[in-house]
């Protein structure tokens, strides 16, 4: 493994849970997750994220979000991740990791033509008692940065 992933090793494997999720514009709703971050040895993790809907009783109701790219570990403990999103959204985000906790927001956002308007992203991972945190706000279609989802997710893989 390069020596720059050592501080955010703790993200590589398969990931499950589920979480909560709303916003100004949308109604609360209920959704499960799996994240998977994988490495080939050189300074970078690759990322995906899929999303379904859940309905009361916890059944997969249908796809919802899905993104993926890479998480790039810098020197000093500061990363850049890449994140594309099928609905025309690209983001490039900036943090640090400090021990177990990862802090990103969003540096560069574009847009293809058909995309909703989405200008800022802040997003918050952290490792407790061995679960997988993480929290998302975002500033989308006139509002600023709100609470929009968060998960707790355990390691399966």
């Amino acid at each position: 493994m390069h020596p720059n992933l050592e501080p955010i090793a703790f993200l590589i494997g398969r990931w499950e849970g589920a979480g909560v999720g709303g916003y100004p514009t949308i109604e609360s709703f209920n959704f499960g997750q799996e994240i998977e971050f994988g490495h080939n040895g050189k300074p970078f993790l690759s990322y995906v994220s899929r999303t379904w809907l859940l309905d009361q009783a916890g059944d997969r109701v249908r796809p919802l979000a899905t993104e993926s790219g890479y998480w790039r570990a810098l020197p000093d403990r500061q990363l850049e991740v890449v994140l594309s999103h099928p609905t025309g959204i690209v983001e490039i985000y900036v943090g640090e990791v400090v021990f177990h906790k990862i802090e990103l927001q969003t540096d560069v956002v574009a847009r293809t033509v058909t995309a909703k308007e989405y200008t800022a992203g802040r997003r918050l991972y952290g490792l407790v008692n061995g679960n997988l945190m993480w929290a998302y706000d975002m500033a989308a279609v006139g509002h600023p940065l709100t609470s929009h989802m968060s998960a707790e997710l355990k390691k399966v893989a």
